[in-house]
C-alpha cells in the first residue's frame, strides 16, 4: 500500500484530494471508518465502532470529533488506481476553524447529510465554507436505514424525503457556487453525484450502482425490514461506490487548482509560481499553504499543508513568506491515519506533513529562499473566538511552562485567541465556546501542566451609536494635529466586513473602490479608504496636507493598535469610519515621528468615540431546537428568560422546528436547563450569528463588571482626558 502511495503521488491526474465535512452526529467519523476498511486500512468488523480517525482520547472520550484527520489510501476504479487524501472534519460549531482550514487542502468535499434530520444550520455553515474555497461538493445521504426501520417511511415518501434534501443542497449550492460552476456543480441523482446510505451499516448505492447490480430502493427496503443489512453490505459496499463516486465526480488537482489559484493566491498568476501552481508542475517553484499545526513530543512541530506548487524535499532549506524567516526541512511525507509514513519527497497536487518548519502556524507560505513568492490568501475563520477564561498554573513553579504551553497550544488551533500579560501574571485564553475551552483545559494539563481555570466569561466588542466631530488630536510636543470625524458604519457595510466580502488590510489599489461602493459608500470616500481594520474603515478625506504621506504608515498602525483596546471597556473596537478631515503637521520630521504621531492619532480616535455615544457589542448565537409539540411552550419559555427572541417556529408533523437568537452571555448552562425543558425529548444546535448592540440598559453594568475584572477605574474617562 505504501509503495503504491509513493508511486501515485507523481500522478496529480489520479489524486484526490477531499474532506468530509456535515453538521454533528450526522456520521462523518463512521462513514470514514468504512471508507479505510474498504481500503483494507482497519478491520471491517470494527469500522464505525473503532472512530479510527479520532486518535485523540478525548474525541474517544466524548465521542465527537474535535481536530480534522488526515490520511492518504489508494482506490481501484475501472481497473485504474487512485489516490484519495482524505480530511474528516468536526461537525460541531466550537470546532468550525477546522473545517475552514481543512477546506484550503482539499479540491473536493463530500457532504454528508443524515437522511432523518435532513440539512441542519451546520450543515449549510460548512458547505458555505467549501464553497468560499472553491471545493466542489458531493451528496452523501446517510442513515436511510432509520427511515425505513423507525421512521417507517414507503418508496414514495422516502423519494420525497430525498428530493427535500436534493432540492436544498442544490439551492445552497447555486447562491453560494461561483458563476460559472452554477450548472456543473449542482449535485444529480441521475448522474451518480448524489449516493443514499447507511454508514453504521457499511451499505451504499446511487444510480450507477444501481445500474451495475439491478438493486433498487424496493430491495433495499426489504433488506432493512428483514434486518439484513449484512447481505446488503456485501452486494453494494459503501466505500465502493462513494470512492467510485469522489473519482468521478470530485476534480483532481491538475483540474481544480487552475481556477482554485486564482481564488487563493493573490500573486501575478503569469509568473513562474504562478504558472507552476494552475499546471499542478512539481519541477516549479514550491509553493506549499500550511493549513495545521501540531505538536508531536517526538518529531516536534509538524506542519500539515497542501503543496500547489513544486516539490518539498526533505533536508532542504524553505522560507516561510509571513514569518520572513528560514528553516531547514527535516521529514516529509504522508498520512496514514494516526501514523506519518516519511517520503523523500512530495510533489504538487499532495497533501504534505512536514516537521521542521519551525514557526510555521496555519495559514503560512512556504516557498524555496531563492524563489520567494506572495503569501497565500489569510484563512478567513467564519466565527470568531467569543467566550474567554482565565488560567492559571496550580504551581507557581509551572509558570514558564505554561506559557510556553500556552503559546504551542495557539499554534495549533489558530482559532483560539491566547492573551498573556506578563504585567499583571494574568493569561486568557478565548475560543469559540464552552466545550471549546474545556478541551483545550484538558490538551493543556495532557502537556504536563496542573491548570485551573475561571468560570467563562464572554468577550464583548465596542462601537458607536452616534457621530461626532472633527475630533482634534494633538501630539505630545503640540506641533502636530489631526481631526477627526467619526460613525457608525451603515449595516450593509457591516455585514459585508463581517461576511468577509470586503477583504481587512490596507487599500493597495483604487480598483477595491468599486467593492466599497457596491456595499453602499459614496465615490468619493471609496476612492480614499486607506486601511481597513477590525470590521472599520480609515478614510482620508483630506486635500493637499503636506508631509501627510510621510505619516500615512503611523497614522494606519496608531488607528490600528487603538482599535485593539477601545475606551470605554479595554475591549475590542470595531464596526465604525473614520474620516480624517483635516491636519496640522510640523515642518520638520524629527517632530513628527511615531512618538508624536501615533499618541495623537490614538487620542483623536479614544476621544471621538467617547463623544459619539460609545456602545458594547455583545456576540449573538442562533440556537436551532426540534422538540415534539407538547414541549413547544417550555422551550420557548426556556429561550425568553434567557433574552432570546424566537425568529422563525415550524410545525413538522407532531415534531416543532424553532429557530430564535440568544445572547451567548445567557448560554452559560443551557444543554442541561433545555433537557429538563423537554424531558430530554429535544435536539439542539447552535451557530454563531456575529454582534449585535447591548441593550442600553444592561450596558452601565456589564462595562463596570470588565473594568472591575480588568484592574482598571470603575468609570471610564471623559473626552476631556483624551482631548484635553
Amino acid at each position: 500500500m505504501i509503495a503504491k502511495i509513493k508511486e501515485l503521488m507523481y500522478q496529480p491526474s489520479s489524486i484526490r484530494n477531499i474532506g468530509i465535512c456535515a453538521h454533528i452526529d450526522h456520521g462523518k467519523t463512521t462513514l470514514s471508518d468504512n471508507l479505510l476498511a474498504g481500503a483494507g486500512m482497519i478491520s471491517e468488523e470494527l469500522a464505525g465502532d473503532q472512530r479510527f480517525l479520532d486518535f485523540d482520547e478525548q474525541e474517544q472520550a466524548r465521542g465527537i470529533t474535535i481536530d480534522a484527520a488526515n490520511v492518504s489510501m489508494v482506490h481501484n476504479y475501472h481497473d485504474e488506481e487512485y489516490l484519495i487524501n482524505l480530511i474528516d472534519t468536526p461537525g460541531h460549531v466550537d470546532f468550525g476553524g477546522d473545517v475552514t482550514r481543512a477546506m484550503r487542502a482539499v479540491d473536493g468535499a463530500v457532504v454528508v447529510v443524515c437522511a432523518v434530520e435532513g440539512i441542519m444550520p451546520q450543515t449549510e455553515t460548512v458547505l458555505r465554507q467549501a464553497l468560499k474555497e472553491k471545493v466542489k461538493p458531493v451528496l452523501f445521504i446517510n442513515k436511510v436505514d432509520r427511515l425505513i426501520n423507525e421512521v417507517k417511511l414507503g418508496p414514495e415518501e422516502l423519494s420525497r424525503k430525498f428530493m427535500d434534501i436534493i432540492l436544498e443542497a442544490n439551492k445552497l449550492v447555486r447562491s453560494m457556487v461561483p458563476e460559472d460552476k452554477k450548472d456543473e456543480w449542482n449535485v444529480d441523482v441521475s448522474d451518480g453525484s448524489v449516493a443514499f446510505g447507511s454508514a453504521y451499516h457499511n451499505w451504499a448505492i446511487n444510480v450507477p450502482m444501481m445500474q451495475e447490480t439491478g438493486i433498487n430502493f424496493k430491495d433495499i427496503i426489504d433488506y432493512c425490514n428483514n434486518d439484513n443489512q449484512k447481505e446488503l453490505a456485501q452486494k453494494v459496499p459503501l466505500a465502493e461506490v462513494l470512492l467510485g463516486m469522489v473519482v468521478e465526480h470530485l476534480p483532481s488537482p491538475e483540474v481544480s487548482q487552475q481556477y482554485r489559484c486564482p481564488n487563493i493566491w493573490d500573486g501575478d498568476l503569469e509568473s513562474e509560481a504562478g504558472q507552476a501552481m494552475i499546471h499542478t508542475s512539481p519541477d516549479g517553484p514550491l509553493a506549499v499553504m500550511v493549513t495545521n499545526v501540531s505538536v508531536d513530543k517526538h518529531a516536534g512541530e509538524v506542519a500539515t499543508g497542501r503543496v500547489y506548487g513544486g516539490t518539498v524535499e526533505q533536508g532542504t532549506e524553505v522560507y516561510l513568506v509571513g514569518s520572513r524567516a528560514k528553516s531547514r526541512v527535516q521529514q516529509v511525507g504522508v498520512y496514514f491515519g494516526p501514523e506519518r509514513v516519511a517520503t523523500e519527497k512530495v510533489p504538487a497536487g499532495n497533501i504534505v506533513y512536514i516537521t521542521g518548519a519551525k514557526g510555521a502556524t496555519a495559514g503560512e507560505t512556504i516557498c524555496s529562499p531563492e524563489n520567494k513568492i506572495v503569501e497565500f490568501e489569510g484563512l478567513e475563520h467564519i466565527s470568531e473566538p467569543v467566550v474567554t477564561v482565565a488560567v492559571e498554573a496550580k504551581n507557581t513553579k509551572d509558570l514558564p511552562k505554561l506559557i510556553e504551553v500556552l503559546r504551542q497550544t495557539a499554534k495549533e488551533d489558530p482559532t483560539i485567541h491566547v492573551e498573556i500579560n506578563e504585567e499583571t501574571g494574568e493569561h486568557l485564553v478565548s475560543g469559540m465556546g464552552e466545550l471549546h475551552l474545556e478541551v483545550i483545559g484538558v490538551r493543556i494539563n495532557n502537556k504536563g501542566v496542573d491548570i485551573q481555570t475561571s468560570e467563562p466569561i464572554v468577550v464583548y466588542r465596542e462601537t458607536v451609536a452616534g457621530t461626532a466631530g472633527p475630533v482634534e488630536g494633538k501630539s505630545p510636543n503640540k506641533h502636530n494635529r489631526f481631526y477627526l470625524e467619526i460613525e457608525p458604519l451603515s449595516d450593509e457595510m457591516f455585514k459585508a466586513l463581517q461576511n468577509g466580502d470586503i477583504k481587512e488590510g490596507k487599500v493597495k489599489g483604487k480598483e477595491e473602490a468599486a467593492t466599497f461602493m457596491e456595499y453602499g459608500l459614496d465615490k468619493e470616500e471609496a476612492r480614499r479608504v486607506w486601511d481597513v481594520n477590525n470590521r472599520s474603515l480609515f478614510i482620508n478625506a483630506t486635500r493637499g496636507i503636506q508631509y501627510l504621506d510621510e505619516v500615512k504608515e503611523l497614522l494606519i498602525e496608531g488607528f490600528e493598535s487603538a482599535l485593539q483596546d477601545g475606551p470605554i471597556a479595554n475591549e475590542i473596537a470595531m464596526g465604525m469610519k473614520f474620516k480624517l478631515v483635516d491636519a496640522k503637521l510640523h515642518e520638520d520630521a524629527v517632530h513628527r515621528g511615531p512618538a508624536q504621531v501615533l499618541p495623537a492619532i490614538r487620542k483623536a480616535i479614544y476621544g471621538g468615540m467617547m463623544m459619539a455615544q460609545p456602545a458594547l457589542l455583545e456576540p449573538i448565537q442562533k440556537v436551532f431546537i426540534n422538540t415534539p409539540s407538547d414541549y413547544m411552550g417550555a422551550c420557548t419559555r426556556e429561550i425568553q428568560n434567557r433574552r432570546g427572541q424566537i425568529v422563525n417556529m415550524e410545525q413538522d408533523g407532531d415534531m416543532v422546528d424553532i429557530e430564535s437568537k440568544v445572547p451567548v452571555a445567557e448560554m452559560f448552562g443551557f444543554a442541561g436547563d433545555i433537557r429538563s425543558a423537554a424531558a430530554g425529548r429535544c435536539l439542539w444546535s447552535t451557530e454563531m450569528v456575529g454582534f449585535e448592540r447591548l441593550p442600553r440598559e444592561l450596558q452601565g453594568q456589564i462595562v463596570k463588571e470588565i473594568r472591575q475584572r480588568k484592574g482598571l477605574s470603575p468609570e471610564p474617562y471623559g473626552p476631556d482626558h483624551y482631548l484635553g
